[in-house]
This record gives structure tokens, C-alpha cells and sequence, in this order.
């Protein structure tokens, strides 16, 4: 918590950006010989104590302490429908709570200023895919991205849901929902920045496994994969892959897809 400037009562009942009053708390009144007192500033209220001798004895901005809350019971409403994956990792774990934690991780690494609403975001990536498999969907070129449509609707959708039963407010829900469906890329931050998180996830832990089990490929298709991953990307996202210590024939691969342009 910052400092705060502290002011007598009449300069806090004077001033045009904020009010004092007598704080109705009940856990506060039980402070021994100091009286609560709560302070509604622009930017949201705050509680402070005052003692017998009239200073500010300590206290917490209410604003920030809900909005940790609300987040933190986001977080765990998403992890929750993570952890119903029944894909799961070689130690066990389900594959999209890991995935959650990679996207999270590239988001923060590549901005370590990234706003908690962002960074949920980042967890809302392929928030329950696993739910609609590529199975479902003819299985042509057509039906792949309808798939792929129909799963940034859904995820984003299923996002908006959970963080506002969370308590999330209305504005930052949808901001979420404009990114995780992908609306505005190379146009919208948020949305370019889950996109650079997939797409690094997808070059330092998905491509390997993704040649296993499209063996079939040429290495053509996968220059072309691999430079349409890499035209995705932000110039910041692009220079953190460049230090990515890829598999030789991966990186092979992407020094072709990037030579030819």
C-alpha cells in the first residue's frame, strides 16, 4: 500500500476530491482507543483509523482489497473449469490448466506491467476446448476453421460468464471477450498479446508434439505454418522467439520460413 498524505478533518471535509466520515465497519470499531473513519476518494474509498491524538494510524484501500478478491475468485473459477480437462499431462495434471500457466507466463514475461484483468484473460486462452472437440466438425480444411470459430465464441463467451459471477465488472469482461475471440488483432493490445503468448506456448512446448501427430506433412507445410505463426506475432513477440532455444530442424525450418519472408 502507498503512503497516504495525511490532512486534519477540515481539509478532508474541505477538499473538492474527497469526504470524511464516521466508518460503520464493526471490525473496525473493535480497534482499542482509536476511532474508524472512512474516506471516499475519486478513486474509490479507503479505510484509515484514527488515534486519541487525532493522526491516521493505518488502513487499506477498500477499492483495491475488493478487486483483489474479485480476481483472485475469478482465477479460481477458471482454474476450476481447467481442471475438468480430461486430457492430461504425463505427471498427471489437466492440459489446459498447464497451457493457462504457459499463456499467463508469456504475457507477463513479455509484459511485466500486464493488468490482472489481462492476465486472466491469458488463463481464458482455450478456457473449456476440450469440450468441443475437432471431431464434431467435418474434417476438411472448411471444417477446421469453423472449429476454430465456433471455439472463440464459446471460450470467449464462457469467459464473460465466470468472471462476472466472480464480480468482475461489466466494461473488463468484455474487454476480455474482445480478446479472447480474437476481435481486432494487430489492432487491439489485448488481443495481440494472447496472441503472442499462443503463439510462443505453440513454438516452445506445442510443436513438437504437433509434428508427431501430423507426421504426413511436408516440410513446405510446415515453413508456411511457421511463417504464418510468425507474421502473427509482435515485433516484441518475434524477438523473444528468435531466444528460444528450439529443436535444430524446427529452427532449421523457421530460418527458411523467415528467409523467405
Amino acid at each position: 500500500m502507498g503512503h497516504a498524505v495525511v490532512r486534519r478533518s477540515a481539509d478532508f471535509q474541505s477538499a473538492p476530491e474527497c469526504r470524511l466520515e464516521a466508518c460503520a465497519t464493526s471490525n473496525l470499531r473493535n480497534r482499542e482507543r482509536e476511532v474508524p473513519l472512512r474516506i471516499l476518494l475519486r478513486g474509490g474509498p479507503a479505510v484509515f483509523w484514527r488515534n486519541e491524538g487525532g493522526g491516521l494510524a493505518g488502513g487499506a484501500w477498500v477499492g483495491s482489497l475488493r478487486a483483489m478478491d474479485v480476481y483472485a475468485r475469478a482465477r479460481e473459477s477458471i482454474d476450476a473449469a481447467h481442471s475438468a480437462d480430461p486430457i492430461r499431462t504425463p505427471d498427471g495434471a489437466a492440459a489446459e490448466l498447464v497451457y493457462a500457466d504457459r499463456m499467463e507466463a508469456w504475457v507477463v514475461k513479455l509484459d511485466p506491467a500486464a493488468s490482472p484483468i489481462l492476465r486472466l484473460a491469458a488463463r481464458c486462452q482455450h478456457l473449456e476446448r476440450w469440450s468441443v472437440p475437432r471431431t464434431s466438425f467435418p474434417q476438411d480444411k472448411p471444417g477446421y476453421l469453423a472449429w476454430r470459430r465456433s471455439l472463440y465464441v464459446k471460450q470467449a463467451a464462457r469467459a464473460v460468464e465466470l468472471l462476472c459471477a466472480a464480480g468482475v465488472e461489466a466494461g473488463e469482461a468484455e474487454a476480455v471477450r474482445e480478446w479472447v475471440s480474437k476481435s481486432g488483432l494487430k489492432t487491439n493490445p489485448g488481443t495481440q498479446a494472447l496472441e503472442d503468448a499462443a503463439c510462443l506456448v505453440f513454438l516452445e512446448n506445442e510443436i513438437a508434439g504437433f509434428a508427431e501427430k501430423h507426421a504426413g506433412y511436408s516440410e513446405e507445410k510446415y515453413v508456411e505454418i511457421l511463417r504464418k505463426t510468425w507474421r502473427k506475432m509482435s515485433p516484441a513477440a518475434q524477438e523473444a522467439a528468435r531466444a528460444l532455444a528450439l529443436p535444430p530442424a524446427v529452427a532449421a525450418l523457421l530460418q527458411r520460413a523467415l528467409a523467405s519472408g
